[in-house]
Protein backbone atom coordinates (compact mmCIF):
# COMPACT_ATOMS: atom_id res chain seq x y z
CA UNK A 1 0.00 0.00 0.00
CA UNK A 2 1.52 3.36 -0.95
CA UNK A 3 2.31 5.74 1.84
CA UNK A 4 -0.22 8.42 2.49
CA UNK A 5 0.67 11.78 1.06
CA UNK A 6 0.84 14.79 3.36
CA UNK A 7 1.48 17.35 0.64
CA UNK A 8 -2.13 18.17 -0.23
CA UNK A 9 -2.97 21.76 0.68
CA UNK A 10 -5.45 22.29 3.47
CA UNK A 11 -8.48 24.49 3.15
CA UNK A 12 -11.96 24.62 1.75
CA UNK A 13 -12.80 23.52 -1.75
CA UNK A 14 -13.90 26.24 -4.19
CA UNK A 15 -17.37 25.74 -5.60
CA UNK A 16 -16.11 25.54 -9.16
CA UNK A 17 -12.84 23.76 -8.42
CA UNK A 18 -10.75 26.75 -9.48
CA UNK A 19 -7.97 28.05 -7.31
CA UNK A 20 -8.31 31.49 -5.84
CA UNK A 21 -12.08 31.38 -5.70
CA UNK A 22 -13.61 32.72 -2.50
CA UNK A 23 -16.92 30.83 -2.45
CA UNK A 24 -16.80 27.32 -1.04
CA UNK A 25 -18.81 24.12 -0.99
CA UNK A 26 -19.67 23.28 2.59
CA UNK A 27 -20.20 19.60 1.77
CA UNK A 28 -16.57 18.99 0.81
CA UNK A 29 -14.97 21.07 3.57
CA UNK A 30 -13.55 19.77 6.84
CA UNK A 31 -14.69 21.31 10.09
CA UNK A 32 -11.30 22.88 10.91
CA UNK A 33 -11.46 24.60 7.50
CA UNK A 34 -14.83 26.07 8.37
CA UNK A 35 -13.71 27.16 11.82
CA UNK A 36 -10.54 28.77 10.53
CA UNK A 37 -11.98 30.40 7.45
CA UNK A 38 -14.10 33.54 7.29
CA UNK A 39 -17.83 32.96 7.78
CA UNK A 40 -20.14 35.72 6.64
CA UNK A 41 -23.04 34.05 4.83
CA UNK A 42 -24.40 30.53 4.40
CA UNK A 43 -26.22 30.03 1.09
CA UNK A 44 -28.75 27.18 1.02
CA UNK A 45 -30.30 26.18 -2.35
CA UNK A 46 -33.87 24.85 -2.26
CA UNK A 47 -35.52 22.77 -4.96
CA UNK A 48 -38.04 19.99 -5.36
CA UNK A 49 -38.37 16.42 -6.53
CA UNK A 50 -41.40 16.59 -8.80
CA UNK A 51 -42.55 15.86 -12.30
CA UNK A 52 -41.32 18.23 -14.98
CA UNK A 53 -43.19 16.87 -17.95
CA UNK A 54 -42.14 13.74 -19.84
CA UNK A 55 -38.86 15.31 -20.98
CA UNK A 56 -37.16 16.91 -17.93
CA UNK A 57 -35.73 15.21 -14.81
CA UNK A 58 -37.55 15.27 -11.50
CA UNK A 59 -34.81 17.30 -9.80
CA UNK A 60 -34.90 20.17 -12.30
CA UNK A 61 -35.70 22.85 -9.70
CA UNK A 62 -32.90 21.74 -7.37
CA UNK A 63 -30.37 21.67 -10.21
CA UNK A 64 -31.28 25.19 -11.28
CA UNK A 65 -31.08 26.52 -7.72
CA UNK A 66 -27.66 24.92 -7.17
CA UNK A 67 -26.33 26.16 -10.52
CA UNK A 68 -27.42 29.74 -9.95
CA UNK A 69 -26.15 29.77 -6.36
CA UNK A 70 -22.79 28.34 -7.40
CA UNK A 71 -22.34 30.75 -10.31
CA UNK A 72 -23.32 33.79 -8.28
CA UNK A 73 -21.16 32.90 -5.28
CA UNK A 74 -18.14 31.93 -7.37
CA UNK A 75 -18.35 34.60 -10.04
CA UNK A 76 -17.05 37.70 -8.28
CA UNK A 77 -13.98 38.52 -6.23
CA UNK A 78 -14.61 39.52 -2.65
CA UNK A 79 -16.92 36.66 -1.74
CA UNK A 80 -14.72 35.46 1.12
CA UNK A 81 -16.78 33.90 3.85
CA UNK A 82 -19.64 32.79 1.58
CA UNK A 83 -20.32 29.07 1.85
CA UNK A 84 -22.73 27.08 -0.34
CA UNK A 85 -24.53 24.27 1.49
CA UNK A 86 -25.90 21.13 -0.16
CA UNK A 87 -29.42 21.68 -1.49
CA UNK A 88 -32.66 20.89 0.24
CA UNK A 89 -33.78 18.83 -2.73
CA UNK A 90 -37.27 17.79 -1.62
CA UNK A 91 -39.78 20.52 -0.96
CA UNK A 92 -43.49 21.24 -1.05
CA UNK A 93 -44.93 19.81 -4.28
CA UNK A 94 -48.44 18.72 -3.39
CA UNK A 95 -49.85 20.09 -6.63
CA UNK A 96 -47.85 17.44 -8.53
CA UNK A 97 -48.66 14.53 -6.19
CA UNK A 98 -50.63 12.60 -8.81
CA UNK A 99 -47.51 12.04 -10.93
CA UNK A 100 -45.39 9.00 -9.96
CA UNK A 101 -41.89 10.04 -8.94
CA UNK A 102 -42.96 13.24 -7.25
CA UNK A 103 -42.02 13.30 -3.56
CA UNK A 104 -43.20 16.12 -1.31
CA UNK A 105 -42.87 16.81 2.40
CA UNK A 106 -45.48 19.58 2.33
CA UNK A 107 -45.44 23.17 3.52
CA UNK A 108 -45.69 22.49 7.26
CA UNK A 109 -42.81 20.00 7.34
CA UNK A 110 -40.64 22.15 5.07
CA UNK A 111 -41.25 25.15 7.33
CA UNK A 112 -40.02 23.18 10.33
CA UNK A 113 -36.95 22.00 8.42
CA UNK A 114 -36.04 25.55 7.40
CA UNK A 115 -36.56 26.91 10.90
CA UNK A 116 -34.35 24.27 12.52
CA UNK A 117 -31.74 24.71 9.81
CA UNK A 118 -31.73 28.46 10.38
CA UNK A 119 -31.41 28.08 14.12
CA UNK A 120 -28.44 25.78 13.87
CA UNK A 121 -26.75 27.73 11.08
CA UNK A 122 -26.85 30.82 13.26
CA UNK A 123 -24.45 29.08 15.66
CA UNK A 124 -21.70 29.42 13.05
CA UNK A 125 -22.80 32.06 10.51
CA UNK A 126 -24.09 35.58 11.13
CA UNK A 127 -26.51 35.35 8.19
CA UNK A 128 -28.17 32.81 5.90
CA UNK A 129 -29.72 33.07 2.44
CA UNK A 130 -32.20 30.62 0.94
CA UNK A 131 -31.86 30.39 -2.87
CA UNK A 132 -35.20 29.00 -3.98
CA UNK A 133 -35.87 27.29 -7.30
CA UNK A 134 -39.46 26.11 -6.72
CA UNK A 135 -42.57 28.25 -6.35
CA UNK A 136 -44.30 25.71 -4.13
CA UNK A 137 -41.67 26.36 -1.44
CA UNK A 138 -42.54 30.04 -1.10
CA UNK A 139 -45.18 29.74 1.67
CA UNK A 140 -42.83 27.62 3.81
CA UNK A 141 -39.94 30.01 3.27
CA UNK A 142 -42.08 33.01 4.18
CA UNK A 143 -43.27 31.39 7.40
CA UNK A 144 -39.76 30.22 8.35
CA UNK A 145 -38.28 33.67 7.76
CA UNK A 146 -41.00 35.27 9.85
CA UNK A 147 -40.20 33.05 12.83
CA UNK A 148 -36.42 33.15 12.47
CA UNK A 149 -36.40 36.92 12.22
CA UNK A 150 -38.66 37.19 15.27
CA UNK A 151 -35.94 35.23 17.11
CA UNK A 152 -33.36 37.80 16.04
CA UNK A 153 -31.67 35.74 13.32
CA UNK A 154 -30.53 37.26 10.02
CA UNK A 155 -32.22 35.10 7.42
CA UNK A 156 -33.07 36.07 3.85
CA UNK A 157 -34.48 34.55 0.66
CA UNK A 158 -34.07 34.96 -3.08
CA UNK A 159 -36.48 33.36 -5.53
CA UNK A 160 -35.54 32.37 -9.09
CA UNK A 161 -37.64 34.04 -11.73
CA UNK A 162 -37.27 35.20 -15.32
CA UNK A 163 -37.99 38.88 -15.78
CA UNK A 164 -37.48 39.43 -19.51
CA UNK A 165 -37.16 37.64 -22.83
CA UNK A 166 -33.83 36.89 -24.54
CA UNK A 167 -32.61 39.60 -26.94
CA UNK A 168 -33.50 37.47 -29.98
CA UNK A 169 -37.14 37.35 -28.96
CA UNK A 170 -39.76 39.71 -30.28
CA UNK A 171 -41.19 40.03 -26.78
CA UNK A 172 -39.58 41.87 -23.87
CA UNK A 173 -40.25 42.64 -20.23
CA UNK A 174 -42.20 39.45 -19.61
CA UNK A 175 -42.71 38.25 -16.03
CA UNK A 176 -42.85 34.58 -15.05
CA UNK A 177 -46.48 34.09 -14.04
CA UNK A 178 -46.08 31.88 -10.99
CA UNK A 179 -44.66 32.04 -7.53
CA UNK A 180 -41.15 31.23 -8.76
CA UNK A 181 -41.06 34.74 -10.18
CA UNK A 182 -43.53 36.67 -8.12
CA UNK A 183 -40.70 37.68 -5.80
CA UNK A 184 -37.84 37.15 -8.26
CA UNK A 185 -34.56 38.50 -6.98
CA UNK A 186 -36.27 40.20 -4.04
CA UNK A 187 -36.14 39.61 -0.33
CA UNK A 188 -39.11 37.74 1.07
CA UNK A 189 -40.44 40.04 3.77
CA UNK A 190 -44.03 39.00 4.21
CA UNK A 191 -44.12 36.98 1.83
CA UNK A 192 -21.59 26.54 -32.13
CA UNK A 193 -24.71 24.99 -33.65
CA UNK A 194 -27.73 25.45 -31.52
CA UNK A 195 -30.10 22.56 -31.02
CA UNK A 196 -33.71 23.27 -30.21
CA UNK A 197 -37.11 21.65 -30.33
CA UNK A 198 -37.94 23.25 -33.65
CA UNK A 199 -34.85 21.77 -35.27
CA UNK A 200 -31.24 22.82 -35.82
CA UNK A 201 -29.42 25.54 -37.67
CA UNK A 202 -30.31 29.11 -38.64
CA UNK A 203 -33.52 28.37 -40.50
CA UNK A 204 -34.91 26.42 -37.57
CA UNK A 205 -33.94 29.16 -35.11
CA UNK A 206 -35.65 31.77 -37.27
CA UNK A 207 -38.77 29.60 -37.27
CA UNK A 208 -38.94 29.31 -33.51
CA UNK A 209 -42.12 30.60 -31.89
CA UNK A 210 -42.01 33.90 -29.96
CA UNK A 211 -40.60 33.61 -26.48
CA UNK A 212 -43.27 33.31 -23.82
CA UNK A 213 -42.33 32.93 -20.17
CA UNK A 214 -44.25 29.88 -18.96
CA UNK A 215 -44.97 28.34 -15.60
CA UNK A 216 -43.63 24.79 -15.47
CA UNK A 217 -41.52 22.47 -17.66
CA UNK A 218 -42.02 24.73 -20.68
CA UNK A 219 -39.57 26.68 -22.75
CA UNK A 220 -37.85 28.46 -19.83
CA UNK A 221 -36.94 25.39 -17.80
CA UNK A 222 -36.24 23.29 -20.88
CA UNK A 223 -33.78 25.87 -22.19
CA UNK A 224 -32.04 26.12 -18.83
CA UNK A 225 -31.72 22.35 -18.55
CA UNK A 226 -30.38 22.14 -22.11
CA UNK A 227 -27.64 24.50 -20.93
CA UNK A 228 -26.97 22.67 -17.66
CA UNK A 229 -27.49 19.00 -18.49
CA UNK A 230 -28.39 18.39 -22.16
CA UNK A 231 -27.98 14.62 -21.84
CA UNK A 232 -30.78 14.56 -19.25
CA UNK A 233 -33.28 16.33 -21.50
CA UNK A 234 -35.45 14.06 -23.69
CA UNK A 235 -36.37 16.49 -26.46
CA UNK A 236 -38.07 13.74 -28.47
CA UNK A 237 -40.65 13.52 -25.67
CA UNK A 238 -41.18 17.26 -25.24
CA UNK A 239 -44.71 18.41 -26.01
CA UNK A 240 -46.92 21.35 -25.11
CA UNK A 241 -49.18 21.05 -22.11
CA UNK A 242 -51.72 23.49 -20.75
CA UNK A 243 -50.86 26.84 -22.32
CA UNK A 244 -53.49 29.08 -20.75
CA UNK A 245 -52.21 31.80 -18.46
CA UNK A 246 -51.68 30.69 -14.89
CA UNK A 247 -54.40 32.91 -13.35
CA UNK A 248 -56.97 31.23 -15.60
CA UNK A 249 -56.12 27.73 -14.39
CA UNK A 250 -55.11 28.45 -10.79
CA UNK A 251 -58.50 27.53 -9.25
CA UNK A 252 -58.36 24.12 -10.95
CA UNK A 253 -54.72 23.62 -9.97
CA UNK A 254 -55.45 24.29 -6.33
CA UNK A 255 -58.61 22.20 -6.26
CA UNK A 256 -57.58 19.18 -8.31
CA UNK A 257 -53.85 19.33 -8.96
CA UNK A 258 -51.64 19.72 -12.00
CA UNK A 259 -52.47 16.38 -13.63
CA UNK A 260 -56.14 17.29 -13.92
CA UNK A 261 -55.21 20.51 -15.74
CA UNK A 262 -52.32 19.14 -17.80
CA UNK A 263 -52.12 15.34 -18.24
CA UNK A 264 -48.47 15.49 -19.33
CA UNK A 265 -47.50 17.84 -16.48
CA UNK A 266 -46.37 20.76 -18.64
CA UNK A 267 -47.73 24.25 -18.02
CA UNK A 268 -46.53 25.96 -21.16
CA UNK A 269 -44.83 24.85 -24.35
CA UNK A 270 -41.19 23.69 -24.62
CA UNK A 271 -41.08 24.48 -28.36
CA UNK A 272 -38.20 26.77 -29.25
CA UNK A 273 -36.06 25.89 -26.26
CA UNK A 274 -32.30 25.92 -26.78
CA UNK A 275 -29.08 25.70 -24.80
CA UNK A 276 -28.05 29.18 -25.94
CA UNK A 277 -31.29 30.61 -24.65
CA UNK A 278 -30.76 28.68 -21.42
CA UNK A 279 -27.33 30.22 -20.92
CA UNK A 280 -28.83 33.68 -21.36
CA UNK A 281 -31.55 32.89 -18.83
CA UNK A 282 -28.99 31.53 -16.37
CA UNK A 283 -26.94 34.69 -16.77
CA UNK A 284 -29.97 36.81 -15.88
CA UNK A 285 -30.75 34.71 -12.81
CA UNK A 286 -27.10 34.78 -11.73
CA UNK A 287 -26.92 38.55 -12.11
CA UNK A 288 -30.03 38.97 -9.99
CA UNK A 289 -28.67 36.75 -7.22
CA UNK A 290 -25.28 38.45 -7.46
CA UNK A 291 -26.99 41.76 -6.77
CA UNK A 292 -28.70 40.27 -3.74
CA UNK A 293 -25.42 38.85 -2.41
CA UNK A 294 -23.64 42.16 -2.85
CA UNK A 295 -26.35 43.92 -0.87
CA UNK A 296 -26.29 41.39 1.96
CA UNK A 297 -22.50 41.26 2.24
CA UNK A 298 -22.28 45.04 2.42
CA UNK A 299 -23.91 44.82 5.86
CA UNK A 300 -22.61 41.43 7.06
CA UNK A 301 -19.39 41.09 9.04
CA UNK A 302 -17.42 37.91 9.69
CA UNK A 303 -18.73 35.51 12.30
CA UNK A 304 -17.80 36.48 15.87
CA UNK A 305 -18.72 33.96 18.59
CA UNK A 306 -19.02 36.83 21.05
CA UNK A 307 -22.09 38.02 19.13
CA UNK A 308 -23.98 34.79 19.73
Amino acid sequence: MPAASHSAPAGPTPTDGASGNSAFRLATARWPDVEAGPRRLLVVPLGSLEQHGPHLPLDTDARIAVAVATRACAGRAGRAGVWVAPPIAIGASGEHADFPGTISIGTEALTLVLVELGRHASLHWPAMLFVNGHGGNVPAINEALKLLRAEGRRCHAWHAGVRSAPPSSAETDVGWPDADAATAGRETDETGAETDIAGTGTAARDARPPFVVDAHAGRVETSIMLALAPHDVRLELAAPGETRALPAIMPELRARGTRHVSPNGVLGDPAGASAAEGEWLLAQLTASLDEKLTSLLSTTNDFDPADF
